[in-house]
């Protein structure tokens, strides 16, 4: 099955996808299609409870400060320049999401409520309904995407980028009756989200499998930054795949994180790198499963967060009087596909944006509430490019250390790449989950990771029977071993990449790991560090 050609085809429906088919529909008259695995809106966006940071406030904040904050986090890996274009776009954006119709929270006097989170110097976040500010979100955009010309493509897989003359033009799918076709189009837009269900302790949905980093790898386009996953701190101890996730903002309004004994142990505003390895740390020394956020002191909690309320009441907690049971858990993939300032790839008529991108704006390790901002800022940008007629990438942002390295990073000279319609088999995702938790999670070493590497092998080499479920496990078996691949390669410890047999940061590896799949020899990926922060 073929369909018509569009001018820009957007790969998943969070707020990256969903705010570039918005504009490429609306404002530069593109013909635009939207493919997304489940419904429209099943994205990793509706689970977000953190805001967005953006400076709404130039009194009491600033661009400057924003923009340093995100760069120390970053722990030294961070692209300037995407820091300072998102930052300085970001409030526009915003801006345009309440046009579009978003209610963000406001107090008594009609202004926007600004919450604090760990890392900011500053309350700078824009919440709504307390913690389901991507809720709101995307019901503003999965409506305003409805009200445009796009084509909506719901239920169909994205299997595997489709290639000719090193060009991708379009995708290969798997619709929700088993048949495989291929969507055609002058342009394709990865933002897929990131790659949670490589974990078995996890915030993500079940949907956030890798699909567009893992396509990307396939065709031979350039990733970087994967070994860095944050974890968030606070991720509700129940026995629930994904974890429910307690937002960083209660800490920002007083909880405080205690062990075993109620002693505190850790300044719960610090970055999330900071507390999740405090935290795994004393787990380990008191060997126990989960530590406590004590909320008791959290004025109005039920009043000012009720969708938090409402789910620790199903867990039959209550914050007024009992401490709550948290572990780090999974939640965030800071590198992915390398893109410049406008999200272009290594691949003529590939762009990505969101969390599925490596843009330079996260380096080691995310700032708080910085995720939903990239998405909306570089959504927009890919789009304009589109528009524009862009072909291929120029030497900005995180795309500047690629180009600039001399290697070749280009697509592999075949018309469709892609590793056949089994999959692997999908009984396998369990192990597969428990491997990179266990070896690859917060703290991992050399040994951890050799061991990680041969269970990805395993998973890799077993067959499916082609189901969407078997597609989905090849791909988190192609993401986890570029991840691990990445994570041997940086023998130091910086930001979100903890590595206990090399415990010290090197500024000689103040570099971004690069990874691309190759065809043959021993090792599945060609990893180099290159370039520098900007």
């Amino acid at each position: 099955m073929t369909d018509p050609v569009v001018d820009l085809l957007v790969l998943g429906s969070g707020i990256a996808g969903l705010s570039a088919a918005v504009r490429a529909a609306r404002e530069h008259g593109l013909d635009v299609g939207v493919v997304t695995k489940g419904s429209l809106s099943d994205a990793a966006t509706r689970w977000a409870q953190g805001g967005v940071a953006a400076v709404v406030d130039e009194v009491s904040d600033s661009t400057e400060l924003h923009v340093a904050d995100t760069l120390s986090v970053g722990a030294g890996l961070c692209d300037v320049d995407a820091v300072r274009t998102m930052v300085a776009e970001g409030p526009a954006r915003v801006g345009e999401l309440i046009a579009w119709g978003a209610r963000f929270d406001r107090d008594a006097e009609g202004a926007l409520s600004l919450g604090r989170e760990g890392g900011h110097s500053a309350s700078r976040v824009v919440h709504a309904g307390g913690a389901a500010t991507g809720a709101e979100i995307e019901r503003v955009l999965v409506d305003t995407v409805r009200a445009t010309a796009a084509a909506v493509h719901e239920h169909v897989f994205a299997v595997d980028l489709v290639v000719d003359g090193g060009r991708c033009c379009g995708v290969r799918v798997r619709h929700a009756d088993g048949s495989v076709g291929t969507l055609a189009a002058r342009n394709v837009l990865l933002a897929t989200g990131g790659a949670g269900q490589l974990y078995s302790v996890t915030t993500n949905p079940l949907e956030a499998t890798g699909d567009g980093i893992a396509m990307a790898l396939r065709a031979g386009v350039a990733c970087a930054d994967l070994e860095f996953v944050q974890f968030h701190p606070t991720a509700l101890a129940v026995d629930r795949h994904p974890r429910p996730l307690i937002t960083e903002a209660l800490r920002g309004d007083g909880a405080v994180l205690r062990d075993s004994a109620g002693e505190r142990f850790v300044d719960e505003l610090s970055a999330r790198d900071v507390v999740s390895r405090a935290m795994t740390q004393r787990m380990l020394e008191l060997g126990v499963a989960h530590l406590w956020l004590d909320c008791t002191d959290v004025d109005d909690l039920a009043g000012r967060y009720p969708t938090i309320a409402a789910m620790l009441a199903n867990a039959g907690l209550d914050p007024t009087v009992d401490w709550l049971p948290v572990a780090p858990a999974a939640h965030y993939l800071c590198g992915g596909v390398i893109t410049d300032l406008d999200g272009a790839t290594t691949m003529a008529g590939l762009w990505a944006a969101g969390e599925v991108a490596c843009s330079g704006v996260h380096g080691a390790n995310r700032l708080a509430s910085n995720s939903l901002l990239e998405g909306l800022v570089f959504g927009t940008r890919a789009a304009a490019a589109v528009a524009a007629g862009r072909n291929g990438p120029s030497p900005t942002g995180a795309m500047a250390g690629v180009l600039g390295s001399g290697g070749d990073f280009g697509s592999l000279p075949v018309e469709v790449v892609g590793t056949g319609v089994a999959g692997c088999d999908p009984s396998m995702r369990a192990s597969l989950q428990r491997a990179m938790t266990e070896g690859a999670g917060v703290v991992r070493d050399e040994g951890s990771l050799a061991v990680v590497a041969g269970v990805l092998d395993e998973v890799a080499a077993t067959p499916g029977d082609g189901s969407v479920a078997a597609l989905e496990v090849a791909n988190l078996a192609a993401v986890g071993s570029a991840l691990v691949a990445a994570a041997r390669r940086r023998t130091e410890s910086r930001g979100a990449h903890t590595r206990i047999d090399a415990p010290d940061l090197d500024g000689e590896q103040a570099r971004r790991v690069v990874c691309r799949r190759v065809d043959g020899g021993a090792e599945p990926f060609d990893v180099a560090t290159v370039g520098g922060a900007g």
